[in-house]
């Protein structure tokens, strides 16, 4: 099978980012300049004959998907697969009020083994988007499409497409805004960039 390129994008920045778990809570909307950040993401990927735009259902996701979709004349295809974590008990938490909680550093040390209370295991959330992925890949083969998601999740999926243990995920760094370019076949993947800051000049491939 040929190999998809897919184009990785974490959603463009909300009041939330750095403040806040809140992983499948609603009413989360991209801010003045998140939606400023997917308006470069737009412009960044507008060169690219894609076969289609993916999004989770989320709002902040949503937003940033349909600014992608418009140059290209293409509906907006939500997945519930491509949702964020669910972090249960520690939804609309702080991150100030967590970062002194022993679950919440054992949780972020060591993933493989700890989910948050009443939520989501990082290796279920691993398994749903890795699976979503390949489903997108038999469906798009040769292809250019994009995915637009949340940083826990698409992390997951990449250290296993790269071959890291889930406890190391943290460390690929996605940023709101930012995109990674990964390609699929069915016998094998290859990362070409992460994490890359969208630029005025459209990208082409």
């Amino acid at each position: 099978m040929t190999a998809t390129t897919f184009f990785l994008v974490r959603h463009g920045t909300t009041d939330a980012v750095g403040q806040r778990l809140v992983g499948r809570r609603p009413d989360v909307p991209l801010n003045a300049a998140g939606r400023a950040q997917c308006e470069r993401v737009a412009t960044f990927l507008a060169g690219l004959p894609l076969a289609a735009v993916y999004s989770s259902p989320l709002e902040r996701a949503a937003q940033t998907a349909q600014a992608v979709a418009r140059p290209h004349g293409l509906e907006v295809r939500v997945r519930e697969a491509l949702i964020d974590i669910e972090f249960g008990e520690w939804s609309n938490e702080t991150l100030a009020a967590l970062r002194d909680r022993p679950e919440f550093r054992r949780f972020n040390a060591q993933r493989a083994g700890h989910a948050p209370p009443g939520g989501e295991h990082p290796a279920l959330v691993q398994a749903r988007m890795v699976t979503e992925l390949c489903r997108l890949r038999d469906a798009h083969p040769g292809a250019a499409v994009v995915v637009v998601g949340h940083a826990d999740p698409l992390r997951a999926a990449l250290a296993f497409f790269l071959g890291v243990a889930i406890d190391l995920a943290r460390r690929l760094e996605l940023e709101p805004e930012c995109v990674t370019r990964l390609e699929l076949s069915d016998t094998d993947a290859s990362l070409r960039f992460l994490n890359c800051e969208p630029t005025a000049t459209p990208l082409v491939l």
